[in-house]
């Protein structure tokens, strides 16, 4: 088979990457400036963007099927503008120039936080659950995924099928950007000053790639699969964290309080550390998200797709390895 591929640079689409090699299937990859490690692995790389769907176009000729996997990851709201572009326009764009191409099946890589955010413990969401507007409208990278996933969706027709795969947290090896291992950099490196009062979700890159792939084989079309290996309370991950790393759990636990005061909090220790001549220990925007819940439920995925997770313990230690063995934290 021969794919075509976005966001083939990326933490998730890597592992895509090396999956479908491994298979011996075709990749034709879209980023925006040659990659020597993609070209190594035989992948075809052409050089073009999301926002330019001439190169989609081009790209995409003759491909069995497509993974968009592009996007941009930020907490800051300085980025909101290119996230949407990138998000919702990229995504409309490039899903216009794959039907036109004459693909006919497309996985679309969103995110589990279009729908699983509670302010509740007991709140595990599935598919079905309502999505929660009042909290994604204050994170912009949440916010304008949402309006992408609506994108894609809408897109689908007979012609050319869009699935969506929506994974918890990525962790794992291989995040070379940062993008979603930094906490647990943090965590490593000791500048986690206190475990703060929610929960979270989340599921090994590798296997979230493996659901991409499972998508395109046997996905529903219009629908959305959630993907996920495990929810806990930030205590609990942090303990577990502690187990595989020797590294301790911060000492101070954070009350479960509103998400506003959270935020709050986190502005003021910020100035203080500024006027010491360091920095914020956790930005508002983080120190709200650590007090709401984003635990999901795979079920639809593992009963639909064969979607089965790995033991969550040997995700977390595979993380802490690899960030020791690239010299992102040190190693002991």
């Amino acid at each position: 088979m021969k794919w075509f591929l976005t966001g083939a640079t990326g933490f998730l689409g890597r592992h895509l990457v090396r999956e479908l090699v491994r298979r011996g299937d075709e990749v034709v990859a879209l980023c925006r400036k040659p990659d020597a490690e993609l070209e190594r692995l035989g992948v075809e790389v052409r050089e073009g963007d999301v926002l330019a769907p001439e190169s989609v176009l081009a790209a995409a000729k003759g491909c069995d099927g497509a993974f968009h996997a592009a996007g941009k990851v930020s907490r800051e709201p300085a980025d909101a503008e290119a996230m949407h572009r990138v998000h919702v326009d990229g995504t409309r764009l490039t899903l216009e120039a794959l039907a036109e191409a004459g693909v006919r099946r497309v996985v679309y890589a969103s995110t589990s936080g279009t729908v699983a955010i509670s302010t509740r413990a007991d709140d595990v969401r599935d598919e079905g659950a309502a999505t929660p507007t009042e909290l994604i409208a204050r994170w912009p990278y949440y916010r304008t995924k949402l309006y992408a996933e609506m994108v894609a969706l809408a897109k689908s027709r007979a012609d050319c099928e869009v699935i969506s795969i929506n994974p918890s947290l990525l962790l794992g090896p291989g995040d070379v950007h940062g993008s979603s291992t930094e906490d647990v950099r943090l965590f490593l490196d000791r500048k986690v000053p206190a475990t703060p009062g929610g929960g979270i979700a989340f599921v090994d890159a590798r296997d979230a790639a493996l659901a991409m792939i499972l998508a395109m084989e046997r996905g529903r079309a219009g629908e959305r699969y959630l993907i996920n290996a495990a929810n806990m309370s930030l205590a609990a991950f942090f303990g577990r964290l502690s187990r595989v790393s020797g590294v301790k759990a911060p000492t101070l636990v954070l009350p479960r309080t509103s998400a506003t005061l959270a935020g709050l909090g986190a502005d003021l220790l910020g100035r203080a550390a500024e006027r010491l001549g360091g920095k914020a220990p956790l930005d508002r925007l983080s120190a709200e998200m650590a007090q709401h819940f984003w635990y999901c439920d795979s079920s639809k995925a593992e009963r639909e797709l064969g979607f089965v997770a790995r033991d969550p313990s040997v995700t977390l230690a595979d993380t802490v390895e690899d960030l020791r063995a690239r010299g992102v934290v040190w190693p002991g």
